[in-house]
């Protein structure tokens, strides 16, 4: 029998890519994204508190996000319609990868699920009109721990042939070199 899902490596520990499986039929499609005990048999540890999932058009950059202690998170990242680049920074500096970066492509077709442990600041860019991003994360989200790192100050050359479309907010955030580093 064919596992639910498969675990990809990716070179940065703790952050797994996973391949659901996936059943078409005349009806359509049927994706198990998360299972608490198949989830644990791959080494992975999550509860599921939050669930949340935003839209973008084309050319919207999200990010860089994540929550710092106490409240810092885990999170299952997947894109449910469109095509997304998905990228990480490493922040934890007990990581060999510290400071470096994971990105891949997320899109409706494969339906992979990114498994993005604590320490990583996360953002995406929109390479289609309408992506739908889910997120489900392992710590309810907290205003004043919900942190960020500015898009363009880590070195990540980001497929754009011009200024992306951003929030206010997530174009004020601090640049990577002068980040008060918790993790």
């Amino acid at each position: 029998m064919t596992p639910p899902f498969h675990a990809v490596e990716t070179g940065f520990p703790g952050l797994l890519l996973l391949q659901p499986r996936i059943f078409t039929d005349s009806r359509g499609v049927f994706v198990k994204s998360f299972h608490e005990g198949l989830f644990r048999e791959l080494g992975i540890e999550f509860i599921a508190r939050e669930e949340f999932y935003s839209t973008s058009a084309r050319n919207v950059l999200r990010g860089m996000h994540f929550q710092v202690p106490p409240a810092a998170h885990s999170k299952l990242v997947f894109c449910l319609q469109g095509r997304v680049l998905d990228v990480l920074l490493d922040m934890r500096r007990s990581s060999p990868r510290f400071g470096q970066v994971f990105s891949c492509e997320l899109d409706a077709v494969k339906r992979e699920i990114l498994f993005i442990p604590t320490g990583f600041a996360h953002g995406f860019l929109s390479l289609e009109d309408n992506s739908l991003m889910m997120y489900k994360t392992d710590v309810i989200h907290s205003p004043e721990h919900d942190k960020g790192i500015a898009w363009d100050s880590f070195g990540f050359n980001w497929p754009l042939s011009g200024p992306p479309i951003m929030s206010d907010r997530d174009r004020k955030f601090v640049r990577w070199p002068d980040f008060q580093n918790p993790f």
